[in-house]
């Protein structure tokens, strides 16, 4: 904890790692399996998300809460007579993924990512400076 309460810059940029790199991993996850239409439980592949919260200090960061899966989202049905997974009529269910709306969040945690990085890097050419003032 730094002072008057308000956390390190470092601590609140690594929180942030931390956060959009989860983001980036289950993301991931739900491009892979966007075409799983049979997991271990027998049902198709359900799109999973990172839910984050803010720690409770003054800018102190964010946390990772849990990973959820997408309950409010249906699975879509897919006509596929010759699929293994089809039902009677032919249609196989498939995962409520969409890739593209993946690919725009991979793209927005990658963004993310990159600014707290950034903050880092910042962070430490002004304790460089500072070092070098103070000789």
């Amino acid at each position: 904890m730094g002072v008057n309460g308000i956390t390190n810059p470092v601590d609140i940029a690594v929180t942030g790692l931390r956060a959009q790199s989860a983001r980036i991993q289950v993301i991931s996850s739900n491009i892979a399996n966007a075409m799983t239409s049979r997991t271990p439980s027998g049902q198709p592949y359900r799109r999973q998300t990172v839910v984050l919260s803010s720690l409770p200090e003054e800018m102190g960061g964010v946390e990772i809460l849990r990973i959820a899966s997408d309950m409010r989202t249906d699975f879509k049905r897919v006509l596929d007579p010759g699929h293994p997974d089809a039902d009677a009529d032919g249609y196989v269910l498939m995962p409520n993924v969409e890739v593209p709306t993946e690919l725009m969040h991979l793209v927005a945690a990658s963004r993310a990512y990159q600014a707290n990085a950034v903050v880092l890097k910042r962070y430490q050419e002004l304790m460089d400076v500072t070092v070098e003032l103070l000789r």
